[in-house]
């Protein structure tokens, strides 16, 4: 009777997950994130992507530009792996996709004010600082490991999107339109999040409605629990429909619009405006508030809606919609199974262990940090009030770091979902020196919280990082040799 209640606790742990993350993330999110991702992939030509990112742009361009796209995006790394998909898939070099995929989540400006605010300015200047150099350092690491499939990505690339030629300023404004979208969504900021109107509807029931549901999947800040709301519920329910609208409408698309693509496309709209709004169900009905979010995302989808049919072609659209359901079938499902196990996975730490095993400086703490972020993950910005919450159970500030620059990078669902894009050794390759430099990171961190002088912590930084560069520069001479030798054999 223990197993099978042990058993059932696991399974409810992975299905209430799994119903929050649904409810809270997926729609202002992750749904533009995959329209941006199908547009990058069907609008933009190849040469404005391979300009600035691709694998033989000068790397003091490349690098900080990747890094500078992702600064801007206050997204979670399973938002961000389908926009890392976009530009990976249209020439991306690894390198720079791989600071990309790195940067946005762990460093963007939004979660590095939100650190200053909840736990240091020193914290955030760490996470910043070592987020930066330690991306652009991975970045370049997987670009001379991985540099002849690089070559092989690249030729593929060419051949795929040959003849395309300069992108046309609809599409372009097509796309900063989808990418205001996201950030409508996603910003919290005053402008936003106030209320600018009220109306409600007169439907008995909804605070018991919302009494069953927080008792289904209880809400508890403090732990990271966000719950299922009312709200949350309806936006499950919209979801579903969107799924099996678009699987009719969408599937097929190159065979022609039907009246399912158009259904599938309204219940997007409506669904994002439904997730737009404030909702407050009580005892008299549920009152609905009319936020800055709701004019900000019914402003783009109107602009959108009417660049759709008055600035792109037909087959501009049928490709956009056709690419954003390919990504949505190809890491949609994996990112379903990512989240229930690890919804599962929480269920079995039990936060006491912080102090006992992450509550000194030491590399054992350091990687015990790094495992919570893999296995306790938790959406952008919310890893930071949890991140308060491990410091006031014990964990030391150099573990805590290490534990803020892996929450956001290596989740459970968005390895599974990048392992899909670049291939299994890749992925883990890509986990292996997250992992190492996060490690890394808080024991550097961790070593001037204890008392190590400022100057010679940077002395180490700046002695790691030039035998990197050494390295690297020594890889990458040997990688130039071998290929002459190849090249002058052949001829």
């Amino acid at each position: 009777m223990n197993i099978l209640s042990f058993l059932t606790n696991m399974l409810y742990g992975g299905l209430g997950n799994l119903a929050a993350y649904l409810a809270a993330h997926v729609l202002l999110c992750l749904l533009p994130a995959f329209y941006i991702a199908g547009a990058m992939t069907a609008l933009i030509p190849k040469e404005s992507v391979t300009r600035f990112l691709g694998r033989n742009a000068p790397k003091w361009i490349a690098y900080p530009a990747a890094a500078l796209a992702g600064s801007v995006l206050a997204v979670c790394s399973c938002t961000i792996v389908p926009l890392f998909a976009g530009i990976y898939k249209k020439g991306a070099g690894i390198g720079p996709a791989i600071t990309f995929l790195f940067f946005a989540p762990a460093a963007n400006i939004l979660a590095l004010v939100y650190t200053g605010g909840v736990i240091g300015l020193d914290l955030a200047f760490a996470r910043l600082i070592l987020s930066l150099t330690f991306g652009i350092g991975i970045g370049m690491i997987m670009a001379l490991i991985f540099r002849r499939s690089d070559i092989e990505h690249d030729a593929a690339t060419d051949a795929m999107f040959a003849g395309q030629g300069k992108m046309r300023r609809a599409a372009l404004i097509f796309l900063l339109l989808l990418v205001a979208l996201l950030l409508a969504g996603t910003f919290k900021i005053g402008l936003l999040t106030n209320s600018y109107g009220q109306v409600t509807l007169p439907i008995a029931g909804m605070d018991r409605f919302q009494d069953f549901l927080y008792r289904l999947v209880p809400y508890d800040a403090s732990k990271g629990q966000e719950g299922v709301t009312a709200q949350g519920a309806i936006l499950i329910g919209l979801l579903l429909l969107i799924g099996l609208t678009s699987w009719k409408g969408l599937d097929n698309i190159h065979e022609g619009f039907n009246a399912w693509t158009w259904i599938a496309m309204s219940l997007v709209g409506l669904t994002l405006l439904t997730a737009a709004v404030g909702m407050s169900p009580h005892a008299g009905g549920l009152d609905i508030r009319f936020t800055g979010r709701f004019f900000g995302v019914l402003l783009a989808i109107a602009a959108l809606v009417w660049l759709m049919f008055k600035g792109l072609s037909e087959d501009e659209l049928r490709d956009w919609l056709w690419e954003s359901w390919r990504f949505v079938k190809q890491i949609f499902p994996l990112l379903v199974v990512g989240v229930f196990a690890v919804g599962v996975i929480r269920v079995l730490i039990k936060p006491e262990w912080i102090e006992a095993l992450a509550g000194q400086n030491t590399l054992l703490g350091n990687l015990v940090g790094v495992l919570f972020g893999v296995f306790m993950y938790f959406p952008t910005l919310v890893e930071v009030p949890i991140a308060n919450m491990f410091l006031s159970l014990g964990m030391h500030r150099g573990p805590l770091l290490a534990y803020l620059m892996a929450d956001p990078e290596l989740s459970l669902q968005s390895i599974l979902m990048i392992s899909v894009i670049i291939g299994r050794l890749k992925a883990w390759t890509y986990v292996g020196w997250v992992a190492l430099f996060s490690t890394l990171a808080g024991l550097i961190y961790g070593a001037w919280v204890d008392g190590v002088s400022l100057g010679l912590v940077a002395l180490y930084l700046a002695l790691f990082l030039a035998l990197l560069a050494g390295m690297l520069w020594l890889v990458n001479r040997r990688n130039q040799q071998k290929a002459i030798a190849e090249k002058a054999f052949a001829d």
